[in-house]
């Protein structure tokens, strides 16, 4: 780093062909390689080749996000009577943690082997009043890797009464290549939440029925995109929340047959179809991102949740523990 400090990658694989490798810069996901039905492996996310890429990484290839991901209206919220103003680094909005969030953050990381898994664990405490959040933030991130799938649980404590919302912000491109438009995407979510124009939610919660938003038997991404303006960038209700790990979705590809089946104890998915990416990043094997070139499903929390009561909460009292799970399984269409 330019202040000396070290940088690791540490890569989790198993005899199987699967092969995951984090940096404890982000905690940022830089390889995910999963076999295509043939039991040839291909790496499934986006990501650089330099450490100096992922200091800048605009688009915040394959990190964790925090705070509290996703946008908050004017970087504003209410909590206990006090308003709090946080950087607006997305427009007028605040999005992803702000300008210095978790995503370019150093973790310390440690590694553990249990009987069924490998894990590494990243720990970072975020003191009060950074990117301007009250409360020390005391975060703990765990990836456990098993024969055929990539956990992350996520838990956090605080001192002081504040916001959490955290997740990871992988890129997936089932192929390793082209876009992502002939995938096949099935959301267990019946509603969504409509946002405005700069993607902030208007506070309803709205059917997906009838709608380009409508996943629920599955169908290929680019089937409705040219109706969606701008393209997915919206969160999705999912089914049957009630903080246990159950089925949000699943994401395939016919050509290498490779399906993910992703469960979460979240009440809620974005799915972001790469509409911002415009070519000019260049990522591994030289390959520029552009447009639809790889999407985000990101359990979490809604957006702009803390200036919605009709939303699940992101409040995280002192004395109480904040803690999620999402799980990424793998397999293949024969």
């Amino acid at each position: 780093m330019p202040d000396g400090a070290e940088i690791y990658l540490y890569t989790l694989k198993n005899d199987l062909g699967f092969e995951v490798a984090i940096i404890n810069y982000g905690g940022a996901i830089t390889t995910l390689k999963v076999p295509d039905r043939h039991g040839v492996p291909g790496d499934i996310v986006l990501g650089f080749e330099t450490l100096d890429e992922y200091i800048s990484n605009p688009r915040y290839f394959g990190a964790l996000i925090g705070r509290h991901a996703n946008r908050i209206a004017l970087g504003r919220f209410l909590l206990n009577g006090v308003e709090y103003q946080l950087d607006q680094n997305n427009g007028v909005n605040h999005l992803h943690g702000g300008f210095k969030g978790f995503d370019k953050r150093v973790w310390n990381a440690s590694e553990e082997r249990t009987s069924d898994a490998a894990v590494l664990q990243l720990e970072y405490v975020s003191k009060d009043g950074e990117e301007k959040y009250p409360g020390t933030v005391s975060a703990v991130v765990s990836y456990h890797f098993f024969d055929d799938q990539l956990r992350i649980d996520y838990g956090a404590t605080t001192d002081t009464d504040t916001i959490v919302n955290l997740t990871n912000h992988s890129y997936f491109n089932l192929k390793g290549e082209g876009t992502i438009l002939d995938h096949e995407l099935m959301l267990n979510a019946h509603s969504f939440t409509p946002v405005s124009k700069d993607l902030i939610p208007t506070g309803e919660i709205s059917t997906v029925e009838g709608t380009p938003m409508d996943f629920r038997q599955g169908k290929r991404i680019g089937a409705e995109i040219s109706d969606v303006v701008g393209g997915y960038d919206h969160n999705f209700v999912l089914n049957k929340y009630d903080g246990s790990l159950r089925s949000a979705g699943r994401l395939c590809e016919e050509s290498t047959g490779r399906v993910v089946q992703i469960l979460t104890t979240q009440p809620g998915m974005q799915f972001y179809s790469g509409n911002f990416l415009d070519g000019s990043l260049v990522g591994k094997n030289g390959m520029a991102y552009r447009k639809y070139t790889g999407l985000c499903l990101e359990p979490q929390h809604f957006p702009d949740a803390p200036n919605h009561p009709n939303f699940p909460s992101t409040v995280l009292r002192a004395g109480e523990v904040y803690k999620q799970s999402t799980v990424f399984k793998f397999s293949t269409n024969q």
